[in-house]
């Protein structure tokens, strides 16, 4: 259904602006305070850490830059190995072609997406420095054993969050359960900070100044203290940027060049009108996902994606899985008759070009693959659906996948509209 507007469209902002957000702009707008490295970025990123539960949330320009800065605190060097999952949207493990790195894809859970951690002990090696992980679609990863490992064998882990905002693992947030975790406030996330936005999460004291030089215009550098050689005792403002440290410092090591990559006051004020919504947001998303598992659960052929017992799914995808490719294709077709449209996300990334070029290829993780080409399909699930198109989309689902199981010669299918109430 090409080129026209769907009933049930996947979401266009994956979260809800409103009254707060206005208010907060107007008080921004017309209060006259600064508009960058203001108290609404203070106010968003002491908000954010105590959600949280970690000593530092520092805000960034994009989700993608919070990852390249997180891994930047990474220090990996020539020769270091990276593990990293391929179930994942580029921006995850994109920094690492810039890096003279080995990157191990490992394969995941057909359960849930996420990064397998019976995988993962067999790919170390003693270059391993390094993982990167994501909780796909919301759903978290099996933390307590990921880090298991990676503490038996001294790997730093990095947590990509950008879809998990609205979860919990064991009662912990994501963002606290690794080294460090990336969030992104892109327009189609749960909480958005006008359509770009990110931050990262750790507990390092020592991280939290180089993350504050990278993202402030100064350079990664070890540095010591140096006496001033000038005769002349030099002119020190407070307001000077180049002040006392630019006589005391000498700098020994030079890791990378810094960027600004500073959040305006206006999405910092919008960010932290969103996170006071939060709970409110991510209870429309679990609500409609409770709506869809309950179709699911009537046909054999179909199932959502499973987060753990002890874990709660964010829901910024609902993500749900076919017995085959044939039936799989039969009902996004079916789905799109009926005007819902549907994603497929992600594309295996060792098969993409780049990585293709890295020396990757197929058969290196099965289950990824197989999942993507033949199984899985990602439905409308966000607060910004009306009521009407909530309904639509679960009747259409029903009879879809009644549609499906007809073709397919299976046994009788349900009547459409039988167990269209949540269940």
């Amino acid at each position: 259904m090409l080129d026209r507007s769907y009933v049930v469209p996947c979401a266009k902002r994956g979260s809800v602006l409103g009254e707060a957000e206005v208010t907060a702009l107007a008080e921004l707008v017309q209060g006259g305070a600064p508009l960058s490295m203001g108290t609404w970025r203070d106010r968003f990123e002491r908000s954010f850490a105590q959600l949280v539960d970690t000593r530092y949330a520092m805000t960034t320009t994009s989700g993608t830059v919070s990852l390249e800065l997180a891994i930047q605190l990474l220090d990996l060097q020539p020769g270091d190995e990276v593990i990293a999952t391929p179930q994942t949207y580029q921006a995850t493990v994109m920094p690492l072609l810039d890096r003279e790195v080995t990157v191990r894809f490992c394969d995941i859970d057909p359960m849930t997406l996420n990064i397998d951690p019976a995988a993962v002990e067999a790919l170390i090696t003693p270059r391993t420095r390094a993982l990167l992980l994501v909780h796909y679609g919301g759903c978290p990863a099996e933390m307590d054993e990921i880090m298991a490992v990676a503490r038996r064998h001294g790997i730093l882990v990095v947590e990509d969050c950008a879809h998990a905002l609205g979860a919990d693992y064991r009662g912990r947030r994501p963002g606290s359960l690794a080294d460090i975790g990336c969030f992104s406030f892109q327009n189609a996330k749960n909480i958005t900070t006008l359509g770009e936005g990110g931050m990262v999460t750790f507990d390092r004291d020592d991280w939290a100044l180089r993350l504050e030089r990278l993202r402030g215009n100064d350079v990664d550098a070890q540095i010591e203290p140096e006496e001033w050689i000038d005769p002349d005792e030099p002119l020190v403002l407070p307001w000077m940027k180049y002040s006392a440290a630019v006589y005391s410092d000498r700098v020994t090591r030079i890791r990378r060049a810094g960027t600004n990559a500073t959040m305006s006051e206006a999405a910092a004020a919008v960010g932290l009108a969103q996170l006071s919504r939060l709970d409110t947001l991510q209870g429309t998303r679990s609500s409609i996902a409770a709506r869809l598992d309950a179709v699911l659960r009537r046909y054999p052929f179909v199932r959502p994606q499973q987060a753990p017992a002890h874990s709660g799914h964010a829901y910024h995808l609902y993500t749900c899985f076919a017995d085959s490719r044939g039936l799989r294709d039969q009902l996004l077709l079916a789905l799109d008759r009926r005007g819902v449209e549907i994603q497929l996300r992600y594309f295996p990334l060792h098969l993409t070009p780049e990585w293709r070029h890295r020396g990757h290829g197929r058969g290196e993780c099965p289950v990824a693959e197989s999942m993507w080409f033949d199984q899985h399909l990602n439905l409308p699930c966000h607060p910004g659906l009306r009521t009407s198109q909530v309904e639509y989309l679960v009747e259409a689902l029903d009879e879809s996948l009644a549609e499906v199981q007809a073709m397919a010669g299976g046994t009788a299918a349900p009547e459409p509209g039988a167990a269209l109430t949540a269940g």
